[in-house]
C-alpha cells in the first residue's frame, strides 16, 4: 500500500493519463487499503478495464487478465494439465528412457501444470493485479467458483495440495451489467458505479489520449457525444468511442465534430446500424 489518501490515488492515476472522479479514486484507495476486491460496474466504454491496467502500472505489478465469456469454466480460469507433455513422459516411462528414481506420480507434478489467470495471480500474490473482465458474461456457476476463490484466496489442486498466499493480489472485477451479479459476490467486494464523464472531463480525457488534437475539437467531440448519449440508442458511446472519434476527426483534418467529416467518421463513435439510423434522423439537432 503506497498511497496515503484518495487524493494521492487520484493524482497518481492522472499521472498515468487516467482521469478519475473523486468517488472512483476513493474506491480504489479503500480497495488497496482494505485488501478487498473492487467491483466496477458501468456501461461499456466508461473506463472500467483501464482502471485495472493503470493500477498494475502504478503498483509495478504484473497485470493478469481473465476475460470472461459465456461458457467459461473453472479449469479455464484456474489450471489445466499439459496432456501432450504428460503423454510423452508416460511413453518415456514405458520405454525405460526415464530413470527408475522418477515416479509415475510426477505426471501430475508442477512441471506439467499449466497456470491459468486465477492461479497465476494467486501465486504472484501482492505482485499481481488480477483483472476479471466482464464477469456478467459468465454464468452463475462460474461466479460461485470465483466467490469461493476470493473468500480466502486459496486454491486446492488435488494432486499438489492447497496453494495459499500471505498477501493476496489486487483484484479488479468489471461488469457491464448485462445481468445482475449475486449479492454474495458484491458483499465480498467494494463497489463503484462509473458514470459517463461530464463534458469538461471528457474533453480533458480526449486531449490526454489523442496526440495532436486541438482543444476546440476535443470540446466539440465531448459536447456532441454528450448529445448522442441523450438519444435512445442501443449502445451509447463511451469515453473510448469519444477518443476514437476525436482521433478520426484529427486524421481527416476536421476542426469540429460537425458537417460531412463528422458524418463520414461517425462509425468511430456509433457502432450499431440501428443507432446510426437514429443519429442520422436527429443529425440537425445534434450538430447545431
Amino acid at each position: 500500500m503506497r498511497f496515503g489518501s484518495a487524493r494521492e490515488v487520484e493524482e497518481a492515476l492522472r499521472r498515468e493519463s487516467y482521469l478519475p472522479d473523486r468517488g472512483l479514486a476513493t474506491a480504489v484507495y479503500l480497495a488497496l487499503a482494505m485488501r478487498r476486491p473492487l467491483l466496477l460496474e458501468g456501461e461499456a466504454g466508461v473506463g472500467k478495464t483501464e482502471v485495472g491496467k493503470t493500477l498494475a502500472r502504478l503498483l509495478g505489478a504484473e497485470l493478469v487478465r481473465l476475460q470472461c465469456y459465456e461458457g467459461i469454466d473453472a479449469s479455464q480460469a484456474l489450471y489445466e494439465w499439459d496432456y501432450a507433455r504428460q503423454l510423452l513422459y508416460a511413453r518415456a516411462l514405458q520405454a525405460g528412457e526415464v530413470s527408475v528414481d522418477e515416479r509415475v506420480a510426477e505426471l501430475y507434478g508442477p512441471d506439467f501444470l499449466v497456470e491459468r489467470p486465477v492461479l497465476r495471480a494467486l501465486r504472484a500474490g501482492a505482485g499481481a493485479v488480477l483483472l476479471v473482465d466482464e464477469l456478467d458474461r459468465a454464468d452463475d456457476e462460474f461466479e460461485a467458483f470465483l466467490l469461493e476463490v476470493l473468500s480466502d484466496f486459496t486454491v486446492t489442486v488435488p494432486e499438489l495440495g492447497t496453494i495459499a498466499v500471505d498477501e493476496p493480489p489486487v483484484v479488479v472485477i468489471t461488469s457491464n451489467r448485462t445481468r445482475e451479479l449475486h449479492d454474495a459476490l458484491k458483499r465480498r467486494c467494494l463497489y463503484h458505479w462509473i458514470e459517463f464523464p461530464d463534458v469538461e472531463r471528457e474533453a480533458q480525457i480526449i486531449r490526454l489520449r489523442v496526440p495532436g488534437v486541438e482543444e476546440a475539437l476535443a470540446r466539440s467531440v465531448a459536447e456532441t457525444v454528450a448529445r448522442l448519449r441523450a438519444l435512445d440508442l442501443v449502445k451509447r458511446p463511451g469515453a473510448a468511442e469519444a477518443i476514437d472519434w476525436a482521433a478520426a476527426l484529427t486524421l481527416v483534418g476536421a476542426p469540429a465534430a460537425e458537417g460531412e467529416p463528422a458524418r463520414e467518421t461517425l462509425g468511430a463513435a456509433v457502432k450499431n446500424r440501428e443507432d446510426q439510423a437514429r443519429v442520422e434522423a436527429a443529425w440537425a439537432e445534434l450538430v447545431e
